[in-house]
């Protein structure tokens, strides 16, 4: 009876929310802000939204705990300035027990990025000797403490790695990064860990908006799509084409890795404002994309390459940030502004079952779609109309 008893149970225990295609988005919640609001509000802002995945850009102790018992899956960043320190076997394993460990299981971390863009960022040739060795020792620190089956290390790539990624399927790697990818395809392999790539159609397009259609860009379904003259295949979109150029340049460069690595977008998104020469950033065109990622990623398909696995993707970011350098288009990724108001509204909306399960580990605050947690009350909505009668009217631009 006992073999039924349980087969009974598992009949009526409800699916695990991570076997959903939408529960294959997340977020990016940076925080290079002296106006963003405390963790308690951006995990709202997540369970009005439905999204269940967040990447965050450091171990910073308060952040982490403040995501314990919630069920949201972390993204967790080992910044740039620590990749030196962790780049020894005492440094990443003492890293590890003291920031990573004690969160665990509570904090539910699942991937560890070691650097963001290390090797086409300004300090590229000062940190790309560290970045191989920090991600072996932090994985060794894992394994030691029987955790790497838990949580995945990676790195996160900005597209310039590639020399060419149109079309497709004749992109590459640039030559003076081949040294280093090689190893850390071969790493992913090894390890089972994904490939990152922080991918933007709106860069493309701002720098040629004659040669770019903007519905290719936008991820507009009606789009009629780009052919690949040598695969053959149609890409309906830009952020599907340069998923794919990713996954040929890693076969061009390291084909036994290429069958087993998987891709992902850490970062993908589009500006509602910019300065005057940043054509296309508007909140119409930001509301656009970003609705566009939420529904293509919902729709839990592949891409034309790899039509069988679900494109994972994290969109950027859930607030603007006031003190991030450089153009002003920087500053105004946010779907949220400081305050909690929505910077436009989208079109689309997430299903509820987009948020990853609770970890287990207590279950207080869950943000899974219902029961428990942080209440949606139209006021953290991004796109429900109700959010109208809470928000100050002039805060609110329709899309």
């Amino acid at each position: 009876t006992m073999p039924l008893l349980l087969l009974l149970l598992a009949l009526l225990l409800p699916a695990a929310p991570e076997a959903t295609p939408s529960a294959l988005l997340g977020i990016n919640y940076g925080r290079v802000g002296n106006n963003l609001p405390p963790t308690t509000s951006a995990l709202q802002l997540l369970a009005g939204l439905g999204v269940g995945r967040v990447r965050l850009y450091d171990a910073d102790p308060a952040t982490l705990r403040s995501f314990a018992n919630t069920g949201v899956e972390l993204v967790v960043g080992v910044p740039d300035e620590c990749l030196a320190a962790v780049s020894t076997p005492s440094g990443a394993s003492s890293w590890v027990r003291s920031v990573i460990q004690p969160a665990l299981p509570a904090t539910k971390i699942a991937v560890l990025t070691v650097g963001n863009e290390v090797l086409t960022g300004a300090n590229s040739s000062a940190l790309t000797p560290s970045l191989l060795p920090a991600m072996q020792c932090i994985h060794d620190a894992l394994v030691q403490l029987g955790l790497d089956k838990q949580v995945a290390v990676t790195t996160a790539h900005n597209l310039g790695v590639l020399a060419t990624s149109y079309p497709p399927s004749s992109a590459y790697f640039r030559k003076d990064v081949l040294p280093v990818l090689c190893p850390i395809l071969d790493f992913h392999a090894r390890t089972g860990s994904p490939f990152l790539v922080n991918a933007y159609p709106y860069f493309a397009y701002a720098e040629d908006p004659a040669g770019v259609e903007l519905e290719y860009a936008l991820l507009e379904p009606g789009h009629g799509g780009v052919p690949d003259p040598s695969s053959g295949l149609r890409y309906p979109n830009m952020l599907v084409a340069q998923v794919d150029a990713v996954y040929h340049a890693i076969a061009a460069a390291n084909r036994a890795a290429a069958r087993a690595v998987e891709v992902r977008v850490s970062e993908t998104g589009w500006p509602s404002a910019g300065d005057g020469n940043e054509t296309g950033a508007t909140p119409r065109n930001a509301a656009r994309y970003n609705g566009n990622v939420m529904r293509l990623v919902g729709e839990g398909k592949g891409t034309p390459l790899r039509p069988d696995g679900a494109l994972r993707v994290y969109m950027f970011a859930l607030f603007n940030e006031n003190m991030k350098p450089g153009p002003l288009s920087e500053r105004n990724y946010g779907l949220f502004k400081p305050d909690g108001t929505p910077v436009y509204e989208l079109s689309y909306r997430l299903p509820k079952d987009n948020a990853t399960t609770s970890s287990g580990a207590g279950g207080t605050g869950s943000i899974a779609g219902s029961g428990g947690g942080p209440q949606n009350n139209g006021y953290y909505s991004i796109s429900a109309p109700s959010a109208k009668a809470n928000v100050p009217q002039g805060n609110n631009i329709m899309a």
